[in-house]
């Protein structure tokens, strides 16, 4: 019984909330949000612990230079989706990574053919925009985070290349372009998340809406 008490104490969530992704916003954008959407990002997610949300895919659909994109991302780790299903169940999970002060995101799209398809990455609170997310092959973009029309919005800002402790700015004619996540409740436990990529040259590469709720709590 008192290993138990200590596990609970250990990993159960903390009541002040987390404050994080609050202190990316200024007071108004924060409270233009639903109140599900504050509270989704104000969890805090105790060590060793992981949030939990399933949902299907709605919409995906693809460019020729999109997919050859696609194709190309698979040397850093497969970023991006590469099936066109829908109708297809997704879960992402949020783990709390204590090494880093960051979040370990890992997202599972399932295919009708073939095993599903797992990308992993990784949310630092660091940088000067205050969040950065790192995708593999030592690849990382600098967030940007704005709210439009009660809807939260991730917008790339940089990208970079790190190689042992060195860090290089990505040229744009190097990158995707820009890409955009954004968050929006939709009511009853219920939220879209979707992903645009489109780059200045080649258009719209990449779109991507999914459908969630939180499988715990």
């Amino acid at each position: 019984m008192g290993q138990a008490l200590r596990l609970h104490q250990e990993f159960a969530p903390s009541p002040l909330g987390d404050l994080r992704f609050r202190a990316l916003l200024r007071d108004d954008e924060w409270f233009a949000l639903p109140d599900a959407t504050r509270a989704r990002f104000s969890k805090r997610v105790a060590s060793g612990d992981t949030a939990v949300y399933v949902g299907r895919v709605a919409e995906i659909t693809m460019s020729r230079a999109g997919r050859l994109l696609v194709h190309l991302a698979r040397m850093i780790g497969g970023p991006f989706p590469t099936s066109l299903d829908t109708g297809t169940a997704s879960v992402v999970t949020v783990t709390e990574n204590t090494a880093t002060g960051g979040q370990t995101w890992t997202r599972l799209y399932a295919r009708r053919k073939g095993v599903p398809q797992i990308i992993h990455s990784t949310k630092l609170f660091a940088g000067p925009t205050g969040l950065e997310e790192h995708v593999g092959g030592g690849v990382s973009m600098q967030l940007g985070v704005r709210v439009e029309a009660g809807n939260l919005i991730f917008y790339s800002h940089d990208y970079f290349l790190s190689l042992g402790k060195l860090r290089f700015a990505i040229p744009r004619w190097l990158t995707p372009g820009e890409l955009t996540v954004v968050h929006s409740d939709i009511g009853d436990g219920w939220f879209t998340f979707t992903l645009d990529v489109e780059h200045p040259l080649l258009g719209a590469l990449i779109h991507q809406c999914v459908v969630f709720r939180e499988a715990t709590s």
